[in-house]
């Protein structure tokens, strides 16, 4: 059912948000300053007119989505913080304090699977439009990140000793015979596995290795004799047979059971070889908002220029004339009318002018590398808890927005901060030229000497 909508002009016994709020806090501005209405045009359709109870209102859903990933909390936090912050809950459309929690955080799930990456990409719109022309430059800078998946380091072994366990919940839940269970048999095995860079333990533990794996592929098959042809588990034990197959060279290997697109993928980091997880790549302009942001999974950085230079337009109306890169996009060099510009040695013939040009704006390329650390440390891009590859592409579009959002927000703190840092030194000045005119005037000569002047 069409979300509640609170009726206009509302009158109520005590005093509003607008009347006990700070008008300059940041948090205010921003909420003043989105177009709500936008969004929830766009996300009225998502719901039935008349069928069951009515939904929670829009803003206060994207408002929630919006503080999570701008204060860099979870769903359960947000949903906690937002009963005792009034700025939350004037930011999400309140008008006067209301007790409790505002919904389920499980809601806020629901909600994104509704709107999904196109809704998610409205409010990466919205943050853009916020930002006024400083998302309008015509020179961009490009890079490409890694967004970690929330698993574990996989091994073998973990992936084999996780088979075994689906396979004894399957059998439970459909109430199948299990002729063996290998309860006391894993944890001598897995006793066996300790150790194994030690060289008298080497052996031992490929050999536990090899039995872990046998026992998996045992019971993998014993479930695919008992059930039916038509049961639903058969697609997870497809999956779980080719992790038993798969090899060390193999090409899209599974790392995950319960996230199997997870990739591979090594930047050459000396402390992180190898990261697992998903690409992400981001537009940047060189006011510093981010006009773009998209998910791969681990394509060639060249490869994923088209893809990102055609949001940039779908959300800021042009293509940006210039873009810089790094040597990671080697190969292209135009893409429709946005010309690609790599660092490389000078020709020979160009002028020391045109020369200084181009390492000058090489080196303001790198001004996105920090960028992506502060998405990565402060919004929630370092380790994604979403689900599946639409959860990788809507995190990295919540955080980029949240970072344009943050960026005003920072922006509106500073001015307000040194327009009362000014006015707080002029009126010390001035107080401190009425403390040196009153030193110098001797009272004696028109008040009794009874009285004195005290500083």
């Amino acid at each position: 059912m069409l979300p509640n909508k609170k009726p206009e002009n509302q009158t109520s016994l005590f005093f509003t948000f607008e009347y006990t709020l700070n008008q300059k806090h940041p948090l205010f501005l921003l909420a003043n300053r989105i177009d709500w209405s936008v969004l929830e045009e766009a996300f009225a359709p998502l719901y039935c007119k008349d069928n069951g109870r009515p939904a929670k209102p829009i803003r206060l859903m994207v408002g929630l989505l919006i503080l999570k990933h701008v204060r860099n909390i979870s769903d359960e936090n947000v949903v906690e913080q937002w009963s005792e912050n009034n700025y939350y809950q004037y930011f999400c459309g309140e008008s006067t304090f209301v007790c409790g929690v505002p919904c389920e955080a499980s809601e806020l799930v629901h909600f994104r699977h509704r709107i999904g990456e196109k809704g998610v990409e409205l409010i990466l719109q919205e943050s853009i439009r916020i930002n006024s022309k400083d998302g309008h430059d015509d020179t961009v800078s490009i890079d490409t990140t890694v967004q970690e998946k929330n698993i574990t380091y996989p091994t073998d072994s973990k992936l084999h000793k996780k088979i075994i366990t689906k396979c004894h919940q399957i059998a439970s839940q459909e109430q199948l015979p299990v002729r063996q269970s290998y309860t006391q048999t894993l944890k001598k095995l897995s006793r066996d596995q300790r150790f194994r860079n030690h060289p008298k333990n080497k052996a031992k533990a490929r050999k536990s290795d090899k039995k872990i794996k046998t026992i998996a592929g045992r019971l993998v098959r014993e479930l695919e004799r008992n059930l039916t042809p038509d049961s639903k588990h058969l697609v997870r034990l497809e999956l779980y047979k080719k992790v038993l197959t798969q090899k060390r060279a193999d090409k899209e290997k599974i790392y995950s059971l319960h996230e199997p697109e997870t990739c591979c993928i090594s930047k050459g980091k000396e402390h992180k070889k190898y990261e697992f997880g998903n690409k992400a790549s981001f537009v940047k302009t060189n006011s510093g908002v981010i006009v773009g942001a998209m998910g791969f999974r681990n394509d060639y950085d060249g490869h994923t220029l088209e893809a990102a230079l055609k949001q940039v337009g779908d959300l800021v109306g042009k293509l940006p004339r210039l873009a810089t890169v790094d040597r990671g996009y080697r190969g292209k060099s135009q893409i429709g009318e946005t010309q690609i510009c790599l660092p490389k040695p000078p020709k020979k013939n160009i002028s020391r002018y045109q020369a200084n040009k181009l390492r000058k704006m090489h080196r303001k390329r790198a001004s996105i590398e920090p960028v992506i650390g502060h998405i990565k440390q402060d919004h929630r891009l370092n380790r994604n808890f979403y689900k599946g590859v639409v959860g990788d592409n809507i995190n990295i579009m919540l955080a980029a927005a949240a970072f344009n959002f943050k960026r005003m927000m920072n922006k509106w703190k500073s001015s307000f901060v040194g327009f009362f840092l000014e006015w707080q030194l002029l009126i010390l000045l001035i107080l401190s030229k009425l403390v040196e005119t009153s030193l110098q005037y001797n009272p004696t000569n028109f008040y009794p000497k009874k009285l004195k002047w005290t500083f």
